[in-house]
């Protein structure tokens, strides 16, 4: 699938001032160290781009959560350090993202050199999408590329705000790439075509479950969302995750997808523990032999078994959603197991971001995908077939 939107390949570079909108919201420890620099690592490729050109190249991203004012635990100078490394060459770090001391370092550039602005989110105005602040930022630069897939489903001021003032504008290679694996795969899929969902509630994958029931030819449902199709079949589950006002829908959607011929798994055997807590006792069991009072917190390996199968032949893969509680060891082994499985299919496979991307790293197969996502919400969005404020923003390519 091509993207419509007009494309860092498409715009000229070369001695122009050049704002690119990264997502460097990476995950930091107590010691404000990078625990994972996948995100940083997938815009390379744009920004390498823009300093072979001859850009004055200008970042900019959010981290974390600092509700509109400066918070040293989230300050992204520990990204500008790792970014200095990546790139091999000097980045510098502006202490704020607009303002007189930016304009001074920005108006100091020379081709080739890379400025890193501070969190975005240090101003209240980031998340409002204020003018004011949209305008200050778009100040700062002639070219606008966003390639922060994982911001592209927000609707603030560097996603949607700059691109008003800045006459040039377009996607860098991560966020073409996100948008042609994740609309590609499910517009026009080479079949067979499985879909693979789990995490804890079906509220909060209802529309991708609506969008992808129409276009799959098998689904497989894991992880806590399991239990209310299973509870919505009329069986027992226990002290499990159900959320009872989806029951009625689980059910619709099961019919639903029998009637159109789609085949649909679910779980034949589950891991139950007397508790949530750590270390609390273990079973396995069918899942129409939860004990009362018990959680069921993983696939077993009947499951496993039956949801390996259910792929083994499928040309693409499109997988969403953990099988368990995989963050615990006790309950990540059907989790572990699907990734392998998904990993040894001959197919196209597609990961999409948050936990889902976590867990195939933790299981050591995340070389074996075809492609991760970078962002959880975004890609959530995607494939319930919504547009994203972000690729709305951007200008169509001329044909």
């Amino acid at each position: 699938m091509n993207l419509r939107k007009q494309t860092i390949q498409d715009v000229d570079l070369r001695d122009k001032r050049v704002i690119i909108r990264a997502d460097f919201n990476v995950p930091l420890d107590d010691a404000l160290q990078i625990t994972d620099d996948t995100r940083i690592r997938s815009t390379l490729p744009t920004i390498n781009r823009a300093v072979d050109e001859g850009a004055k190249v200008i970042l900019c991203s959010h981290l974390g959560r600092p509700k509109g004012k400066p918070d040293p635990k989230l300050s992204l100078a520990p990204i500008a350090k790792r970014l200095q490394r990546l790139l091999g060459k000097e980045v510098t770090f502006a202490p704020d993202c607009i303002g007189t001391a930016v304009e001074g370092l920005v108006a100091r550039m020379k081709p080739g050199d890379v400025l890193l602005l501070e969190n975005l989110r240090f101003h209240p105005g980031e998340e409002k999408n204020d003018e004011a602040f949209s305008r200050a930022l778009a100040s700062l630069g002639d070219v606008y590329i966003n390639d922060a897939f994982g911001a592209a489903h927000r609707a603030h001021a560097s996603i949607v705000g700059i691109p008003k003032f800045i006459k040039v504008a377009a996607a860098g290679y991560l966020l073409k790439k996100e948008i042609e694996y994740l609309v590609g795969a499910v517009a026009d899929p080479v079949r067979p075509f499985v879909a693979i969902l789990g995490g804890a509630k079906v509220s909060g994958k209802i529309e991708v479950i609506e969008n992808l029931g129409k276009r799959v030819d098998k689904v497989i449902i894991g992880g806590g969302m399991a239990f209310t199709f299973i509870k919505a079949m009329g069986q027992e589950i226990g002290n499990s995750l159900v959320e009872d006002n989806m029951l009625e829908f689980a059910r619709g959607i099961h019919e639903h997808a029998l009637s159109r011929g789609v085949k649909f798994y679910l779980p034949v055997d589950c891991v139950v523990a007397h508790s949530r807590e750590p270390g609390a006792e273990t079973k396995l069991v069918p899942v129409q032999e939860i004990p009362k009072g018990w959680y069921g917190l993983d696939i077993g390996p009947a499951s496993v078994k039956l949801f390996s199968e259910a792929v083994q032949n499928a040309k693409t893969i499109l997988w969403n959603g953990p099988m368990g509680v995989f963050e615990m060891d006790a309950f990540a082994r059907g989790t572990f197991a699907m990734a392998h499985a998904v990993a040894n299919a001959y197919a196209l496979t597609i990961v999409g971001g948050g936990d889902t991307a976590l867990a195939v790293h933790r299981a050591g197969e995340s070389e074996s995908m075809t492609f991760i996502s970078t962002g959880g919400g975004a890609a959530l969005e995607l494939l319930e077939g919504k547009q994203l404020p972000g690729l709305v923003a951007l200008p169509d390519r001329e044909v």
